[in-house]
């Protein structure tokens, strides 16, 4: 099975990694200058996990992407997803299946309009991972999982393929006959983390500790709840029940990464995270108080950071 994965940061990078350490044909899709790092320092993982240095893993720029591959592993952010269709469009094949790990579900739009929708795969990924000053690969916690499925439940022999594939060199893979239901559940989660701590500037913990923060936490998840209930996929299994003890966690560092973002100065997904949940709320009459005030701030910070 050949699997092109677009980019090798950090998220793609660890999976990507892990794959080719297992010895699977995997090969980057990478800019210029990361085929340049690559090259030179090999791609280097550190984790919890187990440490690993491969040198000179297989890459190609996308002026010379020719070859068709049975998967693409795709992680970019919402806002490079145009620039990343073009620039892997050309190993798409009719046999290709796209795994998309983007959070939210606009992105499905663009892929299935560009692609077929038969094409896409629902996919997402949990891990906390960065690129160093070194540009290595750093994963932070030991806890990951990478979920892939058929969007329409079936359990195909494409899935079961991957599935064989992916949980040879990756912990945590998992092929789900529930892949929108899961998908779903992680924007609640993801867009009730962001919208609160990027809102409130700071941690879980800190929101906690003061007087209606747990109140104000509860609130945006239940208004991220409401939301997906309202579109056919009401919250309530597993994960959820888990995520939503990660809310209420006294003392918790947990922040997200669009609230690092923020921090860092960078652009960050506010319309695809926020916005689209917003949107969806409103065709469904859902009221969304507390989202919409977590946007607001988000497109000043966006119209102040264009402006700088």
């Amino acid at each position: 099975m050949r699997i092109l994965v677009v980019g090798a940061g950090a998220i793609g990078g660890y999976f990507g990694g892990r794959l080719l350490q297992a010895g699977r044909d995997v090969t980057f899709l990478v800019r210029p200058r990361r085929a340049a790092e690559l090259a030179s320092a090999g791609l280097v993982i550190k984790s919890p996990n187990g440490d690993v240095t491969l040198k000179d893993p297989p890459r190609v720029e996308a002026d010379k992407l020719k070859d068709k591959f049975d998967v693409v592993l795709l992680s970019c952010k919402a806002f490079d997803l145009d620039d990343a269709i073009k620039s892997f469009a050309a190993a798409v094949g009719t046999n290709t299946a796209i795994i998309p790990m983007l959070n939210g579900m606009k992105h499905l739009d663009a892929l299935d309009q560009k692609f077929g929708a038969e094409r896409v795969l629902g996919g997402l990924c949990a891990i906390a991972a960065t690129l160093n000053e070194k540009r290595e690969v750093v994963q932070l916690q030991p806890m990951q999982s990478i979920n892939y499925g058929e969007r329409d439940g079936k359990l195909s022999d494409r899935v079961k393929a991957i599935d064989e594939t992916f949980k040879s060199g990756i912990n945590g893979a998992t092929a789900s006959q529930n892949i929108m239901q899961d998908m779903w559940e992680k924007w609640v989660f993801l867009s009730s983390l962001a919208a609160s701590t990027s809102l409130m500037r700071t941690s879980v913990g800190n929101i906690l500790a003061v007087p209606g923060g747990k109140d104000f936490l509860l609130g945006m998840l239940d208004e991220t709840s409401a939301v997906a209930a309202a579109s056919g996929y009401p919250p309530g299994g597993p994960f959820f029940e888990r995520v939503k003890g990660l809310l209420t966690t006294e003392g918790s560092p947990m922040t997200a990464s669009m609230f690092r973002d923020v921090q860092a100065g960078l652009p960050v997904e506010a319309d695809h995270v926020i916005g689209d949940l917003i949107a969806r709320g409103d065709a469904a009459k859902v009221p969304v108080p507390k989202l919409r005030i977590a946007y607001t701030h988000l497109k000043a910070y966006e119209k102040q950071r264009a402006s700088s």
